[in-house]
């Protein structure tokens, strides 16, 4: 780990969205769940939920690149699972959804604690999700299309989330608890040794201001290399 990459981690940190997400109702395409994840940590959401496989989501990892590091993946055994789980956590559930009841994505108020909602491929977003979303937003098309990738869609609408949390200040500074802060940025910094001391049930090493473990009991920090 370099002093220039910690670095990086931190400003990314201090950027985190932790009351924004994405659930993928039944994505199944590799490549779209890929592309949602990336997007997700462009805008700087922490944690991403899904309905599809856990095999399903680890192939689509191999596709992501840096970005697998950098945002957790939920998984969900069901759609109703994942809508109790995100209500039991407070969500405002958005579901993406070209019906008659929804509105230009543009005039909702992301700022809030807000889950947007995307469903699959084939059979977009389920009745289930649909019967529980607080609102309904479809992106306002003039072409011969009637619908875009998913991905595309989570894109076009995260970015008009980060519009509109950019302007209210919430990227101006780290919205993280300190402790969910200090244990990121050692996970991202030392993904194996962080994974050493879960295996071991003991907790990560204080890290320095610039981002070096301080104290390392378990091994010779000095053997080991720098990591993504």
């Amino acid at each position: 780990m370099t002093r220039d990459r910690s670095a990086n981690h931190q400003r990314a940190l201090d950027a985190r969205q932790p009351d924004l997400t994405v659930l993928m109702d039944a994505v199944t395409k590799t490549h779209n769940i890929s592309a949602i994840i990336r997007a997700a940590d462009a805008v700087g959401i922490q944690q991403v939920h899904t309905t599809s496989t856990a095999e399903l989501v680890r192939r689509s990892h191999m596709g992501q690149g840096g970005a697998k590091h950098w945002v957790a993946v939920t998984t969900h055994r069901s759609t109703r699972a994942a809508l109790s789980a995100l209500r039991a956590d407070g969500w405002r559930l958005l579901a993406a959804y070209g019906g008659e009841k929804s509105r230009d994505y543009r005039d909702v108020d992301y700022t809030q604690k807000m889950a947007i909602m995307v469903g699959g491929e084939h059979i977009g977003l389920s009745d289930a999700a649909r019967a529980e979303a607080d609102e309904h937003i479809a992106i306002p098309m003039h072409g011969h299309g009637s619908a875009l990738t998913v991905s595309v869609v989570v894109g076009i609408i995260l970015f008009e989330a980060e519009r509109q949390r950019r302007a209210a200040g919430l990227y101006d500074q780290s919205r993280m608890t300190p402790e969910e802060r200090a244990r990121t940025l050692f996970e991202w910094s030392y993904p194996d040794i962080a994974e050493r001391y879960r295996t071991q049930g003991k907790p990560y090493p204080e890290l320095t201001a610039d981002g070096m473990i301080a104290a390392n009991p378990l091994i010779d920090i000095s053997t080991v290399s720098d990591q993504e």
